[in-house]
Parts: C-alpha cells; sequence; structure tokens
C-alpha cells in the first residue's frame, strides 16, 4: 500500500484500516511461524494478501505494529481489570462507612470491670471512647477512599500535566542596527 491510498487522522498519522490490520495480522501469524522478513515479503506478496510492493521493511513495520496493537490491548483490559477492582473496593468502603455511621447512632454504655456504669440516679453513662473510636474508623475510612481515588486519577492518566503543541515562527527585530551593515 502506497502512502497516497493511506488515510491520516487529524493529528497527521495514518489511520488503521481493516486491511492493513489483516495484514498485520497475517504477518505476525508468519513470523510466529518462524520465518524471516523476507520469507513474509515473498509469502504475502505470492498469496495475495500484500501488493508486489510489499517489502521486507514493511513485513518488519507490519509484525511490529500487530506486536504493539495486542500490547495495547492487554493494556486496556490490565486497566480495566483494575478499575474493575478498585470499584469493588470502593463500594466495600461506603458499605463500611454506612455501618459505621449506624454504629454511632446506637447508644453505647459505658463498662468498666465488666459491669455497665450507671449515675447515682439510675441512668447508663454514656460511652465517649466508643465514639472516638468510630470517629476515627471514619478517618480511616476517608482516607482509603481519598487513596482509591489517586489511584484512579493515576491509571487513567488524569494527574498527567497537559500537553501543550507550539507551533509557529519567531522573528527577530535588531534595534540600533543598520540591517544594511550587516551585509
Amino acid at each position: 500500500m502506497t502512502d497516497q491510498q493511506r488515510v491520516r487522522g487529524g493529528d497527521g498519522r495514518y489511520l488503521r484500516t481493516l486491511e492493513g490490520a489483516e495484514r498485520q495480522a497475517r504477518a505476525a501469524e508468519l513470523r510466529s511461524q518462524g520465518l524471516s522478513y523476507r520469507k513474509i515479503a515473498a509469502a504475502m506478496a505470492d498469496e495475495g494478501s500484500a501488493s508486489a510492493l510489499y517489502n521486507v521493511k514493511t513485513a518488519f513495520d507490519d509484525v511490529r505494529t500487530a506486536m504493539a496493537a495486542v500490547v495495547q490491548e492487554s493494556a486496556e483490559a490490565a486497566v480495566q481489570f483494575e478499575l474493575d477492582r478498585l470499584d469493588a473496593e470502593l463500594v466495600r468502603l461506603n458499605s463500611l462507612y454506612g455501618e459505621v455511621e449506624a454504629a454511632m447512632g446506637r447508644e453505647h454504655a459505658t463498662v468498666s470491670q465488666g459491669k455497665v456504669v450507671t449515675t447515682d440516679d439510675g441512668a447508663t453513662v454514656p460511652d465517649d471512647e466508643f465514639l472516638l473510636k468510630c470517629v476515627d474508623r471514619l478517618t480511616r475510612i476517608d482516607e482509603q477512599r481519598r487513596r482509591n481515588g489517586e489511584s484512579r486519577r493515576r491509571l487513567l492518566g488524569l494527574d498527567q500535566p497537559a500537553k501543550t503543541q507550539v507551533s509557529g515562527g519567531l522573528t527577530y527585530e535588531v534595534v540600533g542596527i543598520d540591517p544594511e551593515t550587516l551585509r
């Protein structure tokens, strides 16, 4: 396939076509059978998988592109697996948070030496230590949820600095010197 037949995307890179993907997959299959790039080029030209202009460099490029696509697909699957794991962890943390809040809403009596502590009029003394432990647990759950969000942002690349493209020219003007004297 010549460069005139290939379609470029908005970023100037060539777009991957179905025909090209099939050709690349066939080249990778032949390479996995142990064929050299020279034999791949000859076999693909002979079987009609590629044009007569198909050469060793194109065979090498096709195999490399096919392998990169496999790696990309595997990487995307790994990212999705990690996102699913983070989602499950977040559901668990949210459920745990709700359970701790519910426990805080219930009344807890202070117990000392195995007996409920009461005031002189018979009322139970509330257990402040239990509430403090609940607050501590909620704080730790919040910290785990924050770390979960950080992992998600890193995984999706949201914390990466924005890419900028600088284009255009620059013109210098020398002031105080006659341009004719510089020639």
